[in-house]
């Protein structure tokens, strides 16, 4: 009996993870964009570790069902790559990525998994890609919105918040990715409007939920930190074992509106 409640366990936790979930999002803020197009539509993804675990085929259908938002921005949140670039060469990847479609752009972080990976290696895997990879940069984007693309904690040389922020115009829209959600204080002290992390996985597997929840302020989901919207991503894929059992893979929808 007890195998035939595993069996069914990991059915369901396979299931699970196979079938992400869009969660969207709707945020309104009291900042103006030129674009008078609104909604912005934003999808926001991290951790698809891409490689041996999650190959051409997964990742055939994230770009389908990311595409299928007809997206305004895209984000990715670090963890793209799970152990080095060699699957991603050997099954052509790039040809799936090169697929991703969105009007003002694609952008991405590194992510502690780009280090395992080889930085110079996925740097160099990502430049043949429609993926702009932002490591402690700035890029403003047409309709007025500040991009802030943090490098990861694993670069303990990396650029502070607060030395990001210099040149920011705090009176338009301010977004910013950053793999690892630690201090988020800090974010809403900046003036950040919308960050997005990823890199948690929620623990992927209960009960590993409950020590995530208790090591990162915000492990999971959305909450409001003052003036600063802030969302933790379970991730659209995973690491390890293909099985998620109470959390789930998501993709984020963010519906960016100013106020009236």
């Amino acid at each position: 009996l007890s195998l035939l409640f595993t069996l069914i366990l990991l059915g369901y936790g396979y299931y699970n993870y196979r079938h992400p979930k869009t969660n969207i999002v709707n945020i309104t803020l009291d900042k103006p964009l030129t674009d008078s197009q609104q909604p912005l539509r934003i999808v926001a993804v991290s951790d698809l570790h891409l490689g041996n675990g999650t190959g051409k085929t997964a990742l055939k259908r994230y770009v389908k069902m990311i595409n299928e938002q007809n997206p305004d921005l895209i984000l990715i949140g670090g963890d793209l790559i799970d152990n080095s670039v060699v699957p991603l060469y050997a099954e052509n990847m790039k040809e799936e990525l090169s697929e991703l479609k969105a009007s003002s752009g694609i952008y991405m972080v590194p992510g502690n998994h780009e280090y395992i990976s080889g930085i110079d290696e996925s740097v160099r895997f990502i430049k043949d890609t429609p993926i702009q990879l932002l490591r402690d940069s700035v890029v403003t984007l047409t309709n007025g919105i500040q991009l802030i693309g943090r490098d990861d904690r694993a670069n303990p040389a990396r650029s502070s918040l607060q030395e990001l922020m210099v040149n920011i115009d705090k009176s338009k829209p301010v977004i910013l990715l950053d793999h690892q959600p630690y201090k988020l204080m800090e974010s809403e002290i900046a003036g950040i409007d919308l960050q997005f992390s990823g890199h948690t996985h929620r623990g992927q597997v209960w009960p590993m939920s409950l020590v995530t929840d208790y090591l990162f302020e915000q492990s999971h989901g959305y909450r409001q930190w003052g003036n600063s919207h802030i969302y933790v991503s379970s991730g659209l894929s995973l690491w390890g074992p293909p099985f998620r059992i109470g959390t789930e893979s998501e993709m984020v929808v963010f519906q960016l509106s100013m106020k009236k």
